[in-house]
């Protein structure tokens, strides 16, 4: 990671740290599973998600989470994750429930041109647990 994303880093958990609403958590909440991802750090990612985690597969999802991002971390030096207009909010009627939508553009490279990259169309689903948002679900077109 290279300094200025340090900084921005810091200065987006420090932002978050100084609300305390549910709705600062959950924009830091997605804000650091983007993070965790480009950062190639597996464990941060595993430790946003939520024990009864679900995607669209069928086996057991947080091994299946585990196991295809440890392939993507080796296959690629450089990981970005970049989302385009993500909306994140908390359901009105169960205000421990939330989502996110983006469209994420999600790119790899050996180098500083990415190689391989592929648009999704993403929803996350959040729940609160332990006070904190925890990612319970995944869906992605």
């Amino acid at each position: 990671m290279n300094w200025r994303r340090f900084v921005l880093f810091c200065a987006i958990l420090l932002a978050a740290c100084g609300r305390s609403d549910p709705q600062a958590a959950l924009d830091a909440a997605a804000k650091n599973l983007q993070t965790a991802l480009e950062n190639k750090d597996s464990s941060a990612v595993m430790a946003l998600l939520h024990p009864d985690f679900s995607a669209q597969q069928p086996e057991d999802d947080r091994e299946w989470a585990k196991r295809t991002m440890t392939a993507m971390f080796l296959r690629h030096k450089n990981i970005q994750v970049i989302a385009l207009l993500p909306k994140n909010w908390i359901d009105p009627q169960a205000p421990s429930r939330a989502f996110t939508d983006a469209q994420v553009a999600l790119t790899g490279a050996e180098g500083l041109i990415p190689d391989s990259a592929r648009q999704y169309r993403v929803t996350l689903e959040w729940r609160w647990l332990d006070k904190q948002w925890k990612l319970i679900r995944l869906q992605w077109e």
